[in-house]
């Protein structure tokens, strides 16, 4: 099924939406938020299933489903964690600025605690203070979870992804060098994170699902042009269940906890990855472009995103259809 959250207060109004993301029909009755059905899963997802198939069957009064009406699916979210699936997109942050990679990064995924008492809707823009900031995306697939247990083990860590969502885990890329060289995590280097509206149980996704990912291209435009068709089950290290009993190993997790998996990165061809252009995946981040272009011809080239500039991140079922529905932000400059 697919779930979304409307504008409504501070955490939104829960509506069931069709497969195609044309109609909805609202929830209350069985939970008004996503986060109060995630609360109680084990009692509302059944509840939930049956809306939707009572929607899908036209037995339920419904209205348009109109993405801009859309907050985050968690507008506001007990826990946002950010992990490192794909090692690739390290390995050439780090070999761009003359750095190499530990071995441990291959057995022992990084991860950091982002803020979270404020995700922006799929229609948000993209504010900044300022242009000289470095502003970038970065293009995820997250996993949505119930309660997860100190200590939970990787045959239970799946269980507990009932949702998956589409993320842009914004960044400011020239405040978090400064920030990191503290030794203490990066803050305003990374402010508040962008989703589509619609979030997706595991068997809306049917064979595109697997190894707990989704076996699609994440497609990734910058004004209008395509940047990124790279995939998440490609040349992923660590798995969203290895993620997840990582972060438990000393805490448990709370129902709600929004787990990405980090900027898809794909090198397909053995090496750095390639454009679009010159036949490659492309890029989830502008970041990860300029790094090759610093390795392959000494500068970067690639500008970071400017006022007026738009993005757009989606994936597609086979059919063609909208799995989330689309972010699409215009970069807004406050100052």
């Amino acid at each position: 099924m697919k779930l979304a959250s409307l504008k409504s207060g501070r955490d939104g109004r829960l509506v069931v939406v069709s497969r195609d993301l044309r109609r909805a029909t609202d929830a209350g009755a069985i939970a008004t938020t996503l986060q109060s059905a995630l609360d109680d899963w084990q009692r509302t997802a059944p509840k939930l299933r049956e809306l939707a198939e009572t929607l899908r069957r036209g037995n339920v009064e419904d209205f348009a489903f109109d993405p801009a009406e859309c907050a985050a699916p968690l507008p506001r979210a007990y826990q946002w964690i950010d992990g490192s699936a794909y090692v690739n997109h390290v390995e050439l942050m780090r070999r761009s600025r003359g750095d190499t990679l530990p071995e441990s990064y291959f057995t022992e995924p990084l991860i950091y605690q982002g803020a979270s008492d404020q995700m922006l809707g799929p229609r948000a823009p993209l504010a900044c203070p300022d242009e000289a900031f470095g502003i970038d995306i970065e293009a995820e697939i997250g996993v949505i979870m119930d309660d997860v247990p100190l200590g939970v083990t990787a045959a239970e860590a799946a269980n507990h992804i009932k949702l998956y969502t589409l993320l842009n885990d914004i960044s400011l890329r020239r405040l978090i060098p400064p920030e990191l060289a503290k030794g203490f995590g990066f803050f305003q280097g990374k402010p508040a994170t962008a989703f589509a509206g619609v979030v997706v149980t595991p068997d809306e996704l049917g064979g595109a699902e697997r190894a707990h990912t989704i076996a699609r291209p994440l497609q990734v435009d910058i004004n209008g042009q395509p940047f990124g068709r790279a995939r998440p089950d490609l040349d992923q290290v660590f798995t969203f269940v290895d993620l997840i009993v990582h972060a438990a190993r000393t805490r448990s997790l709370g129902a709600g906890t929004i787990l990405g998996g980090g900027t898809v990165s794909n090198k397909l061809d053995g090496g750095p990855g390639r454009t679009l252009r010159d036949g490659g995946a492309g890029y989830s981040c502008i970041a990860e472009q300029r790094a090759v272009e610093r390795l392959r011809t000494g500068a970067a080239q690639t500008s970071f995103l400017r006022d007026g500039d738009t993005i757009r991140l989606e994936m597609l079922h086979e059919d063609g259809t909208s799995i989330f529905g689309s972010i699409e932000q215009t970069v807004q400059i406050l100052s």
